[in-house]
């Protein structure tokens, strides 16, 4: 059970919510979870071949390097 409390503006609306840290920390952990299995299940939908782990590495730091 969630135990949170609102934080509401002059007219009584919501406006944010405080939650325990514990509660929050795992909902980022589900959050983040959740992502992975996402992106893992667009991964494999595509029809295209497995690359080696070592030249992947190479094509996302060159992606990173790029953005920079």
């Amino acid at each position: 059970m969630i135990h949170e409390s609102f934080v509401t503006d002059k007219k009584g609306r919501k406006i944010a919510v405080q939650i325990p840290i514990k509660t929050y920390e795992k909902l980022v952990m589900d959050s983040e979870e959740l992502y992975a299995i996402k992106a893992y299940d667009r991964a494999k939908a595509r029809k295209s071949e497995p690359i080696p782990f070592k030249q992947a590495v190479k094509e996302i730091d060159l992606l990173r390097n790029d953005s920079l």
